[in-house]
C-alpha cells in the first residue's frame, strides 16, 4: 500500500471541501412580512423545495419584515441583480409590467375560487410570459388576499361612511383611482413605513389582507376593520434573471415546481389566517364589520370601470369576471 503524506490528505480534504461550498449556491431572498407571515410560509416552502430538489447546490437566506426595503425596492433590485428572489404583492408590480394591472381592479373577483383559477389558468400563466422583456423573471403566482379597510375613526358599511378619510394604500393607480370613487383620499406609503404612520395619525387607515393585519399588528394602531374585500391581492415570486441564466434547464424546473409548492402553502396560510385571524383581531380589541354593502361599493365603481375599459379593454375584464 502507498503512503500518502497526512498534508496530502489534509490538502485534499481541504480542496474537496472548498469545491463542495462553491457548488452551493445561496439565493437572497426578502418579503415584506415576517417570517411566520404567508409570506415567510410560501417563501420557505419554495426555498425548502429547491434545496431539496438540487440536493444541497441552491438555499436561500431570508430578509423578511421589509430588512432590504417595501417592495417597490425589493421588486427593482431583483431587476438589476442586487437582490435574487422577492415575493411580492402585486401592488407596485404594474409600475414594471404594466400589464398586471388589470388583476388589480377593485371588485373584479368573487371568491378565492375564482381567483386561484383566473391566476392559475391560461390569463394568469400569460401574464408571466411578460416579465422577461421587462428584465424580470415570474417564477409563479403566490397569494396576498382579499383586501379590507382598517381605520381609527368609524364603521365603514358603504362608500359614503369611508368619504373623507385618508388611507395609506399601494403606489397603484388602479387601486388609488377606485378608492377617489368612495371618496377615500388614498395615500400612497410604502409598507414599511405604514405602521408609524398610522400610530403617530399621518393617516386615518389603511386597507389589507388579514393575514397582513395580523402579521403587521395594525389591532394595535387600528380600532374599525371592515371586511370589505374590495379587491383580491395576488402575489409573485420574482427571480433575477442574472440568476435564471445560470441555472441549468433541470433545475429551472425544479425551482418552478417549486413556486407552485410555495403557492400551495402560501394560500393554505391565507385561508387559515381568514379563518382564525377575525376572531383573533376581535379579541385584540378591533370592532369588525362583517357584514358591508357591497352593492353600494359597485354602484360607486360604475364610472371608473369605463375607464378600466378603456385602459384594459372590456372584453379582457370580461374574460377574467366570465371564468368559472
Amino acid at each position: 500500500m502507498k503512503f500518502v503524506p497526512a498534508f496530502a490528505l489534509a490538502a485534499t480534504a481541504l480542496a474537496f471541501s472548498l469545491g463542495a461550498a462553491a457548488q452551493t449556491t445561496t439565493l437572497k431572498i426578502g418579503y415584506a412580512t415576517t417570517k411566520e407571515s404567508h409570506y415567510g410560509v410560501g417563501s420557505t416552502a419554495f426555498c425548502d423545495e429547491i434545496e431539496k430538489g438540487t440536493s444541497g447546490r441552491y438555499k436561500c437566506q431570508h430578509f423578511p419584515s421589509s430588512a432590504l426595503g417595501g417592495e417597490r425596492e425589493m421588486i427593482e433590485a431583483v431587476q438589476i441583480g442586487t437582490l435574487d428572489l422577492v415575493n411580492t404583492s402585486t401592488g407596485p408590480v404594474g409600475n414594471f409590467v404594466p400589464e398586471v394591472r388589470i388583476v388589480d381592479i377593485p371588485f373584479l373577483f368573487r371568491d378565492y375560487d375564482h381567483a386561484r383559477k383566473v391566476m392559475d389558468g391560461p390569463i394568469g400563466q400569460d401574464l408571466l410570459t411578460k416579465f422577461p422583456s421587462k428584465g424580470i423573471v415570474a417564477l409563479g403566482w403566490t397569494e396576498n388576499g382579499f383586501r379590507h379597510m382598517t381605520n381609527s375613526k368609524r364603521d365603514i358599511v358603504k362608500p359614503a361612511d369611508a368619504s373623507g378619510l385618508k388611507m395609506r394604500t399601494m403606489e397603484n393607480k388602479v387601486h388609488m383611482e377606485g378608492y377617489r370613487a368612495f371618496g377615500i383620499q388614498p395615500t400612497p406609503m410604502a409598507f414599511p413605513e405604514v405602521f408609524g404612520a398610522l400610530q403617530q395619525g399621518t393617516v386615518d387607515g389603511q386597507e389589507n389582507p388579514i393575514p397582513v393585519i395580523l402579521a403587521s399588528k395594525f389591532s394595535q394602531v387600528q380600532k374599525h376593520l371592515s371586511l370589505t374585500g374590495h379587491v383580491y391581492s395576488p402575489a409573485l415570486l420574482l427571480l433575477s434573471p442574472k440568476v435564471w441564466s445560470k441555472v441549468s434547464d433541470a433545475d429551472k424546473k425544479v425551482f418552478l415546481e417549486a413556486a407552485k409548492k410555495a403557492a400551495v402553502a402560501q394560500r393554505k396560510k391565507v385561508n387559515d389566517d381568514e379563518n382564525n385571524g377575525i376572531a383573533q383581531l376581535e379579541k385584540d380589541g378591533m370592532k369588525v364589520i362583517r357584514t358591508v354593502d357591497g352593492n353600494a361599493f359597485r354602484d360607486a365603481l360604475k364610472p371608473v370601470y369605463a375607464n378600466y375599459a378603456k385602459e384594459f379593454g372590456a372584453d379582457n375584464i370580461k374574460k377574467i369576471q366570465d371564468v368559472r
